[in-house]
């Protein structure tokens, strides 16, 4: 399986949001070394905006764009489709409820075959969340130390679209979201202009 192994602190600062959530990624991000020397170009800022997407949601290229052509045949605007889409992804929904304090933590529950969607294992990370299912931890998971900090001593991200259960060790989409409710500072605009071209 694909996947950017990069360093995620340099990244962060490089594109000037802090998408891994860690406390002490954009810590130099003042330094001179991150300083923008040119104005930049159109083309540039749709670039860093489609960057963006793609570290938040740790997607590579070629899937990001497969999102884009099915957020075209969406009823919605084609950016708040593509960000919607992006966010219904199992590992994002498993990170959202606070199973993983990453991302990356998140895919890799899931790719083991840890997490249960409506009782059956799926171990697909860009699998489609629909809304009502309830997305579990394997019962033998449980007990597992560090699966148990992240999700009771982790705090989540509470966002009304999902329901958590800790004693049933669950969280549930229990809507679709609103663009406006999803934590991602990326200007979906821009990124539509980059593909559009």
């Amino acid at each position: 399986m694909a996947r950017n192994m990069g360093p995620r602190f340099k990244q962060c600062r490089r594109l000037g949001v802090n998408f891994c959530g860690h406390p002490k990624a954009m810590n130099r991000a003042g330094s001179p070394a991150f300083a923008k020397r040119k104005k930049p170009t159109d083309y540039s800022r749709q670039l860093t905006e489609k960057q963006k997407l793609k570290a938040y949601y740790g997607v590579l290229e070629k899937q990001l764009h497969r999102y884009y052509e099915k957020a075209l045949k969406s009823n919605l605007m084609t950016g708040d489709a593509l960000v919607i889409s992006l966010e219904r992804r199992l590992d994002n929904v498993v990170y959202r409820i606070g199973f993983g304090n990453s991302i990356r933590l998140a895919r890799q529950l899931v790719s083991h075959g840890h997490i249960l969607v409506n009782g059956k294992k799926i171990d697909i990370p860009s699998y489609q969340v629909q809304v009502g299912d309830v997305i579990s931890l394997k019962e033998a998971s449980r007990k597992n130390e560090q699966f148990r900090n992240c999700f009771l001593g982790h705090p989540a991200f509470n966002l009304p679209y999902f329901e958590r259960n800790e004693e049933e060790f669950s969280g549930k989409l229990v809507r679709l979201p609103e663009r406006s409710e999803i934590p991602v500072q990326v200007n979906d605009q821009l990124v539509v202009e980059f593909y559009s071209k």
